[in-house]
């Protein structure tokens, strides 16, 4: 079961950290991404965190202002946006893929397969 938290309205160049509660499933086993869907397009993969949350992967469009991570609980993934634009507006949502094959699904978030679980979605918009 998985449940986003942290959308809302924000300026250009706010920031928002999303949350990803995770129950059910042993994180230490699982990569989680994070993808998101703005009106009219179709859904695109923005980050993921591997099961040792030693990897993380960034789409190019995010890199160098958002971050993901995991609590050392292993229950919660977050999203830290920074320098936010109106282009992030969006549905975002929080996927698990694994166990098996885990770190391959991560290193390949951008298409979405093999992330089998998915939240309901956190909306976000960028506007002034």
């Amino acid at each position: 079961h998985l449940v986003e938290r942290g959308g809302g309205l924000v300026q250009p160049g706010g920031s928002l950290r999303l949350s990803c509660e995770i129950s059910g499933i042993n994180l230490d086993y699982y990569a989680v991404g994070w993808f998101r869907q703005a009106p009219g397009k179709d859904r695109e993969g923005i980050s993921c965190i591997s099961n040792s949350g030693g990897n993380t992967y960034y789409a190019d469009s995010v890199k160098g202002r958002f971050s993901i991570s995991k609590d050392n609980a292993k229950t919660t993934v977050y999203l830290q946006m920074n320098s936010l634009k109106p282009e992030d507006t969006g549905v975002y949502s929080c996927a698990t893929a694994g166990p098996l094959l885990a770190h391959y699904y991560c290193a390949n978030y951008a298409r979405s397969s093999g992330f089998s679980s998915w939240g309901q979605g956190t909306q976000v918009t960028v506007s002034s």
